[in-house]
């Protein structure tokens, strides 16, 4: 499989840390030191996650190398729909006005966008497809609390379009050489740590600690483990892109696998956790940094203790 393209839709509105000591007294030198979040971007009152998925796709079509009525399968991916029958992947196919392909959305968490790859994988090995787009969308604000002292500061909004071809089309398509995910979704709090349920008022994150070790837990091991099935060392890696939870997540896991922490992109500093959208946005803003030859991890958690990684070959 081959990313041909990839784009993402920022929200404008930026929303500084000073926005919450009214709200639940919490200081931007106590929210920064904890989460590494100095600002995060919210959805104006007529976007959701539908309209910046939309915008991410719109950014992208201008650059693709083939037109949009190739495309022969739609991935949305998000846990905070705008939608639940109408869904992401049915607004970016009526977007596309393309007829009679596979059309779905899922949610794994914050570790969709893995998962959504990894579909788009299987429909490629059964041949029922050639031409991919996954689009991320996270309208995280809609169901955040900002009062909320655990959690109401974390979050952000946005969106990410990734074009995925399964042949080779041009010469600096990235190359995805192995995808794997999986879950824990029956380890330690998985079920109570963080959870959006629908008769409840938004975001719940009880046990915040418990998602902090996991994370670090999972991400690091799965990450050990798809360097070394594909016979590279940590020194071999070019960039680690971590799911955009925490930037002490992502210190404590470039950490644990001795990378250089200026290769472990982030964006979390002023997007604030753009969710399952994150590690793609991170993706998009970084492509003129990704040069022939490197090699490229994406590594990701989500609540309800799914996780996975990427590999890819630029």
């Amino acid at each position: 499989m081959y990313i041909n393209h990839i784009s993402s839709y920022i929200p404008s509105n930026r929303i500084a840390n000073d926005y919450f000591g009214n709200l639940n007294g919490l200081s931007d030198e106590w929210i920064l030191e904890r989460t590494g979040i100095k600002e995060r971007r919210k959805a104006g009152k007529s976007e959701n996650a539908q309209t910046m998925g939309i915008e991410a796709v719109k950014n992208g079509l201008e650059d693709l190398p083939y037109g949009p009525e190739e495309i022969d399968l739609i991935v949305g991916g998000t846990y905070t729909p705008y939608d639940t029958i109408f869904t992401l992947g049915h607004a970016i196919q009526k977007l596309l006005d393309r007829s009679d392909i596979p059309v779905l959305s899922i949610s794994t968490a914050c570790s969709t966008f893995i998962n959504a790859v990894e579909v788009v994988e299987g429909y490629f090995a059964l041949n029922k497809a050639s031409k991919a787009l996954v689009v991320l969308s996270e309208h995280n604000t809609l169901y955040s609390k900002d009062e909320d002292q655990k959690a109401g500061h974390l979050w952000g909004d946005g969106a990410a379009a990734v074009f995925i071809s399964r042949e080779k089309l041009k010469e600096n398509d990235f190359a995805i050489k192995q995808v794997i995910t999986g879950g824990a979704g029956n380890v330690g709090k998985a079920s109570d740590s963080v959870f959006l349920r629908p008769g409840y008022e938004g975001f719940e994150m009880p046990f915040g600690r418990d998602v902090f070790i996991k994370a670090c837990q999972y991400m690091s091991g799965v990450t050990k483990r798809i360097i070394e099935e594909n016979n590279y060392t940590i020194e071999d890696i070019d960039y680690l892109i971590p799911h955009q939870a925490n930037l002490r997540i992502t210190k404590n896991v470039a950490e644990s696998l001795n990378v250089d922490p200026e290769k472990a992109l982030s964006n979390i500093q002023y997007l604030g956790n753009t969710g399952c959208a994150g590690a793609a946005i991170a993706m998009d803003e970084n492509k003129s940094r990704f040069k022939s030859g490197d090699v490229i991890v994406v590594t990701v958690f989500g609540g309800g203790y799914s996780y996975g990684a990427m590999l890819i070959e630029c």
